[in-house]
């Protein structure tokens, strides 16, 4: 059987940006965007956040972008903080800032009022959880997946497996840096070859994409940060379980049939 073919990429519609932001700390952000209108002649379905994963930035969500548009959305697919053309700040990766930043961007930036839809694979789904349970009057529903959850027992069970190594070499103090340096390229093509069901979904073209965007300065740290965060969000996760409970909104898991932590 065949390999299907993603969707002819059609970005005739699409608005790239960049927006400043300032934080409820006062911290000034650039955080780069995609936003597509849905067509004038559509029936209006709302607002969809799509949040990308490591080593992604929102160029993962390219083949989509358009027919969740075509469908009546308005689609958002921003370079979360440290990624892609957005600011890399030094601080900041816990996913709760991560959060403030993307609910900033939706609520200041683009004015948006209404209920969005919150949608996070990877990295993504872990800033999508801290989305919706900080900002939950503000979200009509969230499809997460592909990310073990810092503060659950899953992930205790899974972050020091073979499978998700990086979980603890990322977290080291600046080793990883100097040992990535010079090889962004290599580096990650080892995530889409080694660890992603489909390696030939990510074409040449696409790996020299992300290669690219994880070589300018500061962004392979940046990236590294992320991970270097998990603790603090497990402890903030943990402690906003214990104090609110389970999130009490609709919610879909988006995994693949051969996750390889499932």
């Amino acid at each position: 059987m065949s390999t299907p073919q993603p969707p002819t990429i059609d970005p005739s519609r699409w608005c790239q940006r960049i927006a400043s932001i300032t934080t409820t700390s006062s911290e000034q952000l650039r955080l780069n965007y995609i936003d597509c209108q849905p067509p004038s002649d559509s029936k209006a379905k709302g607002v969809l956040l799509l949040i990308h994963g490591f080593p992604q930035t929102s160029y993962q969500f390219r083949h989509v972008i358009t027919p969740l548009s075509n469908a009546g959305y308005r689609v958002i697919a921003p370079d979360y903080r440290g990624a892609g053309q957005s600011s890399k700040p030094l601080t900041g990766y816990q996913k709760t800032q991560m959060a403030e930043d993307l609910h900033i961007l939706i609520q200041s930036h683009f004015g948006i009022k209404e209920k969005i839809h919150v949608v996070g694979h990877d990295i993504g789904g872990m800033i999508a959880f801290a989305y919706v349970s900080r900002y939950p009057d503000d979200v009509s529903s969230v499809i997460w997946g592909e990310c073990p959850l810092p503060g659950t027992s899953y992930y205790e069970d899974v972050k020091g497996t073979p499978d998700v190594f990086h979980f603890i070499f990322h977290r080291v103090p600046d080793l990883p840096e100097f040992l990535i340096a010079g090889k962004e390229r290599e580096y990650l093509k080892h995530f889409f070859d080694k660890i992603s069901y489909n390696s030939a979904a990510i074409s040449p073209s696409d790996l020299e994409h992300y290669a690219l965007a994880y070589s300018q300065p500061g962004a392979i740290r940046a990236g590294l940060e992320v991970y270097r965060a998990f603790e603090k969000d497990a402890e903030e996760n943990r402690n906003w379980k214990a104090e609110h409970g389970k999130v009490k909104l609709p919610s879909l898991l988006m995994n693949g049939k051969e996750f390889m932590l499932a």
